[in-house]
């Protein structure tokens, strides 16, 4: 076992401009919590503030537009009531001593109508259906058939996603990550079991890899390299999404985004929420290599595979989820090797400040 006394874990680390206080990421937790009007709230200000001490916080899941919302309750970062609830946020993170990045989203086939302005279909990038549940105002519901984006119509999402982070800029956040993992949008291009275009978005990894490649290149020329990030999850079956060979795909996908400079890539090893090991014959310790910024390695992480994954150094910095909803203080629960408090599931998604910042600090205080 690795000995925490020794171990880089709780020491700061820096490559590129953004020093951290330590190597532990607060990986992106969809809470739904956030106000009309998907606006950040001050619940949610308390609730970021209590967790500062992790070397990087990386927000919930925040949507682009209004098409891409997924889930009730969701904030957003493209109307200006939204910035402004960011920023609140960050400003007390910040006066925490924090860091702080958002996940800019986008669901793609991931909603409903009763979540798109005027009722509309969810778009993707072909007509294909995800077996699956959304959580809407009237609960649990089924997937519908989604609508396929046509050629024209791309150029405006890769605009949404650059104007989504000037905005994040104007809320004051340290980074950006664009989420391209768990079945979502651009994870819908990247995989062609979801992905049945013929044109220069569809076939070849190559054009399949397009539309992720140029909204990295959009949200790149607004935020300085080091300050961006791109989430994967190359091996995941999350919202019913697969690929027929992974391998060269993200191999590809991971090649291209080092070439960019990028700051930092975010791995899920293994299915999201569930087990690291998948039976694949690709392995995701690979990628790593490939990659020359920082890698993030996310899923299943105890305190244990923490150490033991900076002792090898295969990763450079671990991200703790659900760890990280019933403990505020993980970071020093951690490093202490200090019981930790149980996660309530019942509370993870909507409701108010209960089982959300009313875990106990080990001192007992928030």
């Amino acid at each position: 076992m690795s000995d925490p006394s020794t171990s880089d874990l709780f020491q700061p680390y820096q490559r590129g401009s953004l020093r951290l206080a330590n190597r532990i990421v607060m990986a992106p937790l969809t809470r739904s919590r956030a106000a009309a009007g998907d606006v950040p709230t001050p619940l949610m200000a308390t609730y970021y503030t209590q967790r500062a001490t992790a070397g990087l916080i990386i927000t919930e899941a925040s949507q682009i537009s209004p098409q891409g919302k997924g889930y009730i309750q969701t904030p957003g970062i493209y109307s200006a009531a939204q910035i402004a609830g960011w920023r609140s946020i960050t400003d007390a993170v910040h006066a925490a001593g924090g860091k702080i990045a958002i996940q800019l989203w986008h669901v793609g086939r991931i909603s409903h109508p009763e979540l798109q302005e005027g009722g509309v279909l969810p778009v993707a990038p072909s007509a294909v259906r995800a077996n699956g549940q959304v959580f809407t105002g009237r609960g649990m519901v089924d997937m519908v058939t989604p609508r396929a984006l046509e050629l024209a119509e791309l150029p405006g999402i890769v605009a949404d996603y650059q104007r989504a982070a000037q905005n994040a800029q104007v809320a004051g956040f340290d980074g950006v990550e664009i989420h391209s993992a768990n079945g979502y949008l651009l994870d819908q291009f990247l995989r062609d079991q979801t992905n049945r275009r013929t044109d220069a978005y569809g076939g070849s990894i190559e054009n399949r890899a397009r539309l992720l490649l140029e909204v990295t290149d959009a949200v790149l020329s607004v935020w300085a390299k080091d300050r961006v990030g791109v989430r994967l999850s190359p091996l995941s079956p999350a919202n019913d999404i697969a690929d027929s060979d992974p391998e060269p795909l993200f191999t590809y996908v991971v090649k291209e985004l080092s070439a960019r400079g990028l700051g930092f890539l975010h791995v899920v090893e293994g299915v999201t929420g569930g087990p690291r090991e998948t039976g694949s014959s690709f392995k995701l310790a690979t990628l790593r290599p490939l990659f020359e910024g920082t890698y993030i390695g996310n899923n299943g992480y105890t305190r244990e595979l923490a150490l033991a994954t900076r002792a090898a150094d295969a990763a450079d910095l671990i991200a703790f989820g659900k760890l990280f909803i019933s403990n505020p203080d993980l970071v020093e629960r951690l490093r202490v090797d200090a019981p930790l408090n149980e996660p309530d599931q019942a509370t993870f998604y909507g409701g108010d400040e209960h089982g959300y910042t009313d875990y106990p600090f080990l001192t007992g205080a928030a």
